[in-house]
């Protein structure tokens, strides 16, 4: 049987997944707060879906010099001045919350800055992990890393709740609250980063040029595993996400208030914390692509029941499921990125990663807010869960190597590559 934990026996470890757990129930706890306050004042889809697609263009904008950015220095210094920016965004809205503003733009252009330090920190973050533990350790990394993310989005939207409906009555409530707590989070964090021993330096010793920033996209091109797994996730949770119009089912289908609200964003991460759990005892030895693929079906399915639900339990269950599902994919996506890329590139093929998470992320969240404002949000939803069943099911033809990927090896995933591309030059 693994060993559980074995990823904690290494110092720098420890301290960066303790940032992390405090960092990102600060930011959970912000995106509520932000996603009420701006339903609070225009009652639109729409801008509901503007924040994601705010948190997205960095990511798009900046893919190219933040992958280059992640091997050419010191991915540590790299988090430490994005979470700067992190935390001086943090204060602004604060002092939004604070004064009463009652406009959307300057909410919507302090999330654009969010998201720039986003584009930068995401792939510096990911490629920062093999660097933290022994190789033989990696998996358990990223398990437990996938683990403390999901505990934290279980306790971010339910605190983010409670601190939004805290009974104060002073400027200091609602969104002003919760602003403020991100705003310690991230402090906490910048502390602890700085605190580790580990010094990456360079990875990419070459200058800056248009064949070395696009290494890491021609690298996810003909690695049939890699963009079959990144790709499965970009469209799966882009068409079948439903985070961005979950305060219109708390608010108006399920008549729950933001508390209710707290318990929808918390159920897909308390599915995903359990199944976690269970991986660091019993990790994925075999057939990977091919339990990501099922995993990733029963997440469109999930999410059907979710969009024709009207009860707060069934919600709730479905969510979990969705969770649940979505977690075995992202340790399978995760090790596989790590595991199949070169040291010296896994910065910019991070890069890559982080452009298609935020795709389905916060474009999705676009998505869900303006297909809601087609065809409404229970329609948006169920519409949403049937497209991603259609992915999976032209996944698992067009990306063999991914349905083969056996054991989260290296070489079981060259394997994979290989065989795929002996079959395809005999058919040849």
């Amino acid at each position: 049987m693994a060993q559980p934990a074995a990823a904690f026996l290494s110092r720098d470890f420890r301290r960066y997944q303790l940032a992390r757990v405090v960092v990102i129930v600060g930011a959970e706890a912000q995106a509520l707060g932000v996603a009420w306050q701006v339903y609070e004042i225009t009652h639109r889809a729409i801008d509901l879906g503007y924040t994601g697609l705010m948190l997205f263009l960095p990511g798009l904008l900046f893919i190219l010099p933040a992958g280059h950015t992640a091997d050419r220095f010191d991915r540590r210094q790299v988090i430490l001045v994005c979470y700067s920016l992190q935390a001086v965004c943090s204060l602004l809205l604060f002092w939004f919350a604070w004064t009463g503003m009652h406009q959307v733009w300057p909410i919507f252009a302090v999330l654009f800055f969010i998201g720039t330090g986003r584009a930068f920190s995401g792939p510096a973050s990911s490629a920062l992990i093999p660097h933290l533990v022994p190789t033989e350790h990696f998996v358990n990394a990223v398990t437990w890393g996938s683990a403390i993310f999901q505990f934290a989005n279980i306790v971010g939207p339910a605190f983010g709740g409670i601190l939004f409906t805290l009974p104060l009555h002073t400027h200091l409530h609602g969104a002003s609250l919760v602003y403020l707590f991100c705003f310690l989070s991230v402090l906490w964090f910048l502390v602890l980063v700085h605190s580790l021993h580990v010094r990456p330096g360079r990875m990419e010793h070459r200058a800056i040029s248009k064949e070395v920033i696009l290494a890491g996209f021609r690298y996810v091109a003909r690695t049939q595993v890699l963009l079959g797994s990144i790709s499965l996730d970009l469209f799966a949770v882009l068409l079948g996400g439903a985070v961005a119009l979950m305060p219109i089912f708390a608010q108006d289908i399920l008549h729950a208030g933001p508390r209710g609200l707290g318990l929808l964003r918390a159920a897909p991460a308390l599915g995903a914390l359990m199944v976690s759990l269970w991986l660091m005892v019993h990790p994925i030895r075999r057939r990977a692509g091919t339990k990501m693929l099922v995993c990733v079906a029963i997440f469109g399915a999930s999410t059907i029941v979710f969009g024709v639900s009207r009860s707060l339990p069934l919600s709730l269950a479905a969510l979990f499921v969705v969770g649940a599902s979505d977690m075995v994919s992202v340790v399978i996506r995760g090790s596989i990125l790590q595991l199949a890329t070169p040291a010296e590139m896994r910065g910019r093929v991070s890069a890559v990663n982080s452009l298609f998470i935020g795709a389905s992320n916060e474009l999705g969240e676009f998505e869900s807010g303006l297909t809601a404002q087609w065809w409404g949000a229970v329609r948006a939803v169920i519409y949403g869960g049937i497209g991603s069943l259609a992915v999976t099911g032209l996944w698992a033809v067009f990306f063999p190597s991914l349905r083969r990927a056996g054991a989260l090896t290296p070489e079981a995933l060259l394997n994979a590559e290989l065989e795929t591309t002996s079959q395809v030059v005999k058919q040849l």
